[in-house]
């Protein structure tokens, strides 16, 4: 079954963490040994060891918001950074400076592209997240732009295999528009 056309109806009921995780281990535990699992007070990527045999993206409690936002960073990350807990990512906590805020945002672009297109798949709202809840910053009008931007480059040229089987497998379980349909994405809806 393919994902709909490119219509947005309503959004239907929010779904729950626990079918979108079923979804990305649908698409991944096999070939790549990876699982989305929940229930956790942080998001953290956790590789194949010896506690466990597959790789773990774990995401914050059941929100669905995180699985897609814990799939994304997935996604983004490349094969080396996969091997690497927490894929070797830089992350300051909240009360970050104006400068670490800056490059949060600017290393959080592809992303939050990303799980915009998650979330459309699915039938969810995206918010962009400041992640920095302990200031003043709230996500800058440059970078909505610029995740409003990089959303509609993914729907013009494409995303990488990961991201596309995970979009159009979530597109088909919630019976959703093909999520890489540019005119899903308007510039408003990140107010």
């Amino acid at each position: 079954m393919s994902a709909q056309p490119c219509v947005d109806p309503e959004a239907v009921a929010s779904p729950s963490s626990a079918r979108i995780a079923a979804v990305f281990d649908r698409c991944f535990s096999a070939d790549l040994n990876t699982r989305l699992v929940g229930g956790f007070e942080e998001p953290y990527y956790r590789p194949a060891g010896h506690e466990y045999p597959y790789h773990r993206v774990e995401f914050t409690r059941d929100y669905p918001a995180s699985a897609l936002h814990e799939a994304a960073h997935w996604c983004v990350a490349g094969e080396a950074r996969r091997q690497l807990p927490d894929y070797g990512y830089w992350y300051a906590p909240d009360g970050r400076s104006a400068a670490q805020q800056a490059e949060f945002e600017r290393v959080e672009v592809r992303p939050q592209a990303l799980e915009w297109l998650f979330a459309r798949a699915c039938g969810l709202r995206f918010r962009v997240s400041a992640d920095n809840l302990g200031s003043d910053f709230g996500p800058s009008d440059a970078f909505k732009e610029t995740i409003w931007r990089q959303v509609r480059r993914y729907c013009r040229d494409g995303v990488n295999a990961r991201a596309r089987a995970f979009a159009l497998a979530l597109a088909r379980e919630f019976e959703r528009p093909d999520p890489l349909c540019a005119d899903l994405y308007q510039r408003a809806d990140l107010a």
